[in-house]
């Protein structure tokens, strides 16, 4: 196109358009108009996703294997088979390998917490619905996905799935900044809200401003209204930091989030929420502390060292 006065003011024209659709988009929230534009778009450019994901990484597609087991009582042995099968079909090269111990890691995760989940692989970073941390998975509505579904991995809390197409969906994750889940502290039970800010640790609002919270304390989700979007007992991160000012109506803590949001590949989404609440079940063993070693000096007197006693009675 050449550059004239026209075609200046026709991509001016498209800006302000583009920035009007995110304005409209961003307001509307989950009634946006254009939310159907975008499960279109889902819809169109999933599958491309997914099949170039196939083509350059065949294994990948063995992790449709991890799928909702039947009944909640056999589900742990529906899963270890399930787990038993996929170990076979990927090999033993070092990204399998990888790939095994996350799966292996969610498996229990779900196991712990009785979380029926779809396991799926990240094929996408980014989303091209918005400017968003967000990530697209291989599995969608054909696999019983929906809409403010949990997802998960073998660390911890992943995000919500916020758009689904056929084969595919879109996932928020826990660290964007429009992202916001209720929190539980281990075993004081006190509440807060998490949010997240980018590559930064994750802020909490707890919601007693007198709450005693120290470095090292940990969260898991509290769990929401229908188990929609978020169940409970999904471990979160562990405390950082705590804001020094209190005596307010809230009090504030940073968290170093379990899951790290930069190298995500096998994740599960939670397809049935556990009877009851898991609590603090599903968080890690902590660490057990290392003992300081202590040096202990014996003296010992020599045979040839003289009497002192006798010395100073002569």
């Amino acid at each position: 196109m050449r550059d004239t006065k026209e075609s200046r003011l026709l991509l001016v024209l498209l800006v302000a358009i583009a920035f009007a659709l995110i304005t409209v988009d961003i307001r509307g929230g989950r009634n946006s108009p254009v939310d159907g534009a975008r499960h279109a778009a889902a819809a169109v450019f999933g599958p491309v996703e997914d099949g170039l994901s196939s083509a350059v990484d065949p294994v990948g597609n063995a992790v449709s294997a991890v799928r909702a087991s039947g009944g909640r009582h056999d589900r742990l042995a529906a899963l270890e088979k399930e787990n038993a099968a996929l170990k076979a079909k990927l090999g033993s090269d070092d990204r399998n390998r990888s790939r095994l111990k996350q799966l292996d890691k969610m498996l229990k995760v779900a196991g712990e917490g009785q979380y029926g989940i779809k396991g799926a692989q990240v094929i996408a970073i980014g989303s091209a619905q918005g400017f968003s941390w967000t990530v697209t998975i291989d599995a969608g509505a054909d696999d019983g996905i929906k809409r403010d579904m949990t997802v998960l991995n073998g660390d911890g809390l992943v995000g919500r799935v916020t758009t689904v197409g056929p084969g595919t969906s879109t996932v928020l994750l826990a660290n964007d900044p429009d992202f916001t889940v209720g929190t539980r502290m281990e075993g004081d039970d006190e509440l807060g809200f998490a949010s997240g800010q980018g590559d930064r640790p994750l802020r909490v609002e707890l919601l007693n401003g007198k709450a005693e919270v120290k470095k090292g304390d940990r969260l898991v989700t509290f769990g929401s209204q229908a188990d929609r979007p978020f169940v409970p007992g999904v471990p979160v991160g562990v405390v950082s930091r705590v804001d020094p000012s209190g005596g307010g109506l809230t009090r504030t803590l940073y968290v170093t989030p379990y899951v790290s949001f930069t190298k995500l590949d096998i994740v599960g989404v939670v397809v049935q929420a556990p009877e009851k609440d898991p609590r603090d079940t599903v968080l890690p063993a902590k660490p057990k502390p290392v003992p300081t070693p202590t040096v202990t000096v014996t003296v010992t007197p020599s045979a040839d060292a003289p009497d002192t006693a006798t010395d100073e009675q002569q």
